[in-house]
């Protein structure tokens, strides 16, 4: 891709964002230490899949956790607002996240074949479209248009961290309103509610959530997308009521129980996976439908969320 291709986005977000996350995208490829708000990058380390499935196949669970991650489940999801406009009673929001394309074909098979089934009134996606942090995508790419194709509904997304921008222009033409530190309204009749999305904040710090929100009315019902769950705290401060994440793949290797061995979030670990609230936020972290690493799961379904908006009694 040259960067002409990507002339419409920086038009659209400036020249300097752009510009950043490309600098970052190249000068950190395949880094291990010191990326972003982590000290060790684990997904950078070329050995790690292969101690993961050694692992596995030593405790005789491997067999069990790549069948685990072929088959995603549909969790339900109410939220409820007093500050919910009347008109968006029932609104429904489909949240896919955390896709890894390439490296979870199956689990995208799987998903492309259900996906179309569901009814909704929007879908969100909230990162990580590709398997590595770096390298090739035009893979996930394909298999992305194909499960875009089964879509009949507004599609909106942010870029995670597994993520290149350059993958901007191709997502857009599959449909999907990418969403870059900025916001978009709904409307329903006289009444709206408004989505907004923000950078990744976990390698690239390109998130902006003051800059999402500011031509969100204070009053208004609104929604943020972000990838990672740990700006809670400035999703909050900034009036959002509902926050989407993912990212941490609720553990993706769980003890019974879904206790995750290793969530690579910094964040209160009820946050992990599911839903919580915090103050007046009330949020949901998705599990994901794909798998970094390796195609593997334990003890920690696959899943993509309906959320359902309600008005308070």
């Amino acid at each position: 891709m040259t960067d002409t291709e990507l002339q419409g986005l920086i038009e659209r977000i400036g020249a300097e964002h752009v510009a950043r996350r490309l600098e970052i995208e190249t000068g950190h490829e395949a880094q291990l230490f010191g990326q972003g708000t982590l000290v060790f990058n684990l997904e950078n380390w070329l050995v790690a899949p292969l101690v993961v499935e050694g692992t596995l196949k030593l405790v005789g669970l491997y067999g069990r956790a790549r069948r685990n991650a072929d088959h995603v489940k549909l969790r339900h999801n109410t939220v409820t607002s007093a500050r919910l406009p009347a008109a968006f009673e029932g609104f429904t929001i489909l949240q896919l996240s955390d896709l890894h394309a390439d490296i979870s074909v199956g689990a995208m098979r799987h998903l492309t074949g259900f996906i179309g089934d569901i009814a909704c009134d929007i879908c969100v996606m909230t990162g990580d479209y590709r398997g590595k942090t770096f390298g090739p995508f035009s893979k996930s790419l394909l298999l992305m248009k194909d499960l875009c194709a089964e879509l009949k509904v507004p599609l909106y997304g942010i870029l995670g961290n597994h993520d290149s921008i350059r993958m901007t222009p191709a997502l857009e033409a599959m449909g999907i309103r990418m969403l870059f530190n900025e916001s978009a309204t709904i409307v329903r009749g006289a009444d709206a509610i408004h989505l907004a999305g923000v950078d990744d904040a976990h390698f690239y710090r390109a998130d902006d959530i003051p800059k999402a929100a500011a031509s969100i009315p204070r009053e208004a019902f609104s929604i943020l997308l972000a990838h990672t769950p740990e700006s809670y705290r400035a999703a909050a401060q900034a009036g959002f009521d509902l926050m989407l994440s993912g990212h941490t793949h609720g553990g993706q290797l769980c003890l019974p129980g879904g206790i995750a061995i290793k969530l690579e979030a910094r964040l209160p670990r009820r946050m992990g996976a599911g839903a919580w609230r915090f103050d007046h936020l009330a949020g949901y972290t998705s599990r994901g439908a794909g798998t970094s690493l390796s195609p593997v799961r334990l003890n920690c379904p696959a899943e993509v969320t309906l959320h359902r908006l309600k008005r308070a009694a």
